[in-house]
């Protein structure tokens, strides 16, 4: 049994109860097979029906219907009791044509690894400039397309620590969890990471994989993780679950 339990609320219109609540076995297959073992870091995961309320004492993620509708949670950063919560906006997912359970095991996993977000990376580019990356888990492999099915649910794939360690050489270890980066701090196709230079006044910026028009789902969302980097700690609101 883990430490770190979270309750994955339904508080959208577009997905019914039984459709979230099937998808959370194989998050929790993730979490237990596939993370913990290359983080550390485990959690026990339960259903909250729409219309129940989740213990106070647990980690939340919310299943939302749009990114620019708040549903019940509003756009707020932790809990009531002033613990870690993170969105899905299930409709948006579906609007453009994404996998609202790949959004959920990406917020899942992120949450994780940097459940204060507030951890960060020194790495030095080709150039030598320092800058500062954000320790987000999944943001250099997250389009859809590679992700990976448990029991016919797709899941977010994920970088491993060595992601983060420059020291070593390509193809030396493994980098993410379905073997697709070769090298340290790789992005893959749709992949992107923030970081802040250290030696620029510039403030959060976001790296990517190409030079392509920025897709809609790789825009920092209200009540996304990247948002909140941007967002100075004091400006943070608790939330609470407010019913009809």
């Amino acid at each position: 049994m883990a430490n770190i339990k979270i309750a994955i609320i339904n508080e959208s219109t577009v997905l019914t109860n039984a459709q979230v609540n099937s998808a959370v076995p194989a998050l929790q297959t993730q979490i237990h097979r596939d993370f913990a073992p290359a983080w550390g870091i485990d959690a026990d995961l339960t259903f909250i029906p729409k219309g129940q309320n989740p213990p106070a004492d647990m980690w939340w993620i919310g299943i939302f219907d749009n990114s620019d509708q708040a549903g019940a949670l509003g756009y707020h950063d932790l809990t009531n009791e002033g613990l870690p919560i993170g969105k899905v906006f299930a409709g948006t997912d579906i609007q453009y044509g994404s996998s609202w359970t790949v959004t959920a095991s990406h917020e899942l996993l992120e949450m994780l690894a940097d459940p204060d977000i507030n951890l960060t990376v020194i790495i030095q580019d080709s150039s030598g400039n320092m800058k500062l990356y954000a320790y987000e888990v999944c943001d250099a492999v997250e389009n859809d397309s590679l992700g990976y099915k448990i029991n016919d649910v797709l899941v977010s794939d994920f970088v491993y620590p060595s992601w983060f360690e420059q020291f070593w050489s390509a193809g030396s270890t493994q980098f993410d969890y379905c073997k697709k980066v070769s090298q340290p701090t790789q992005l893959l196709p749709g992949g992107y990471i923030g970081y802040m230079s250290i030696t620029s006044n510039t403030g959060w910026q976001q790296l990517t994989a190409d030079n392509n028009a920025m897709r809609y789902e790789a825009r920092a969302r209200v009540g996304s993780r990247r948002e909140r980097r941007r967002t100075p700690k004091s400006q943070w609101l608790r939330s609470v679950v407010k019913r009809k």
